[in-house]
């Protein structure tokens, strides 16, 4: 795998999954689409599971963790088996513990401060969250100019019509998004949807 999550995929999808059985068929769909890099959050009791399930059984997908808040999330979600992690913040103790996973990972900045502070421990990729609602793309085109060395996946409130111009920034490596897994395809496992709609989001920088 390449040691950068912002370079496997232009959409990374953000997946909430009630039921871990969900988790294979939805996994296959988003691989099958061009989305092999799958950000599976830790908002339900399911994730765990399946982010072990996607890791046993759909060997093409690059199945990550997302809102890690503490130690815990960390050391829980690579024994599971996520190859890459994202915070939707950090801390001081929760960026030691991701540097010390030994995977890729993505903490999460909504300030300028914070992508300085970031630059001094020595981590240039970030997640920028809440994207839409901390600026968008006007923010991250302004901090392109002092802060170059960083890069973003911007997250949050963005859809298949915003993510152009997202993805046109310099600085921006790919977005993460929930579109092409609405929770209604997920309920009625509706995989060719799924598919349908992560082969549109894959086709946005071709």
């Amino acid at each position: 795998m390449t040691s950068s999550v912002l370079d496997l995929a232009p959409v990374v999808p953000v997946v909430v999954l009630e039921d871990a059985a969900d988790a294979v068929p939805l996994a296959r769909a988003l691989v099958a689409g061009g989305l092999p890099a799958i950000e599976v959050t830790l908002r339900t009791a399911a994730a765990l599971d399946a982010i072990r399930a996607i890791v046993a059984e759909v060997p093409d997908a690059v199945v990550g963790a997302g809102t890690v808040i503490s130690g815990r999330n960390v050391s829980d979600t690579v024994a599971a088996g996520a190859r890459f992690l994202v915070s939707p913040g950090w801390t001081d103790r929760l960026l030691d513990a991701m540097k010390a996973s030994g995977v890729p990972f993505l903490p999460g900045v909504s300030t300028t401060s914070e992508v300085v502070a970031l630059l001094e421990r020595g981590v240039t990729e970030m997640k920028f969250f809440p994207a839409e609602a901390a600026g968008g793309t006007a923010y991250l085109k302004a901090l392109s100019a002092p802060l170059p060395q960083a890069r973003f996946c911007p997250t949050g409130g963005i859809s298949l019509a915003s993510a152009p111009s997202y993805l046109a920034l310099p600085n921006v490596g790919c977005v993460g998004g929930s579109w092409m897994v609405p929770a209604d395809a997920i309920a009625a496992k509706d995989w060719a949807r799924v598919e349908r709609l992560a082969s549109e989001a894959a086709a946005l920088r071709g």
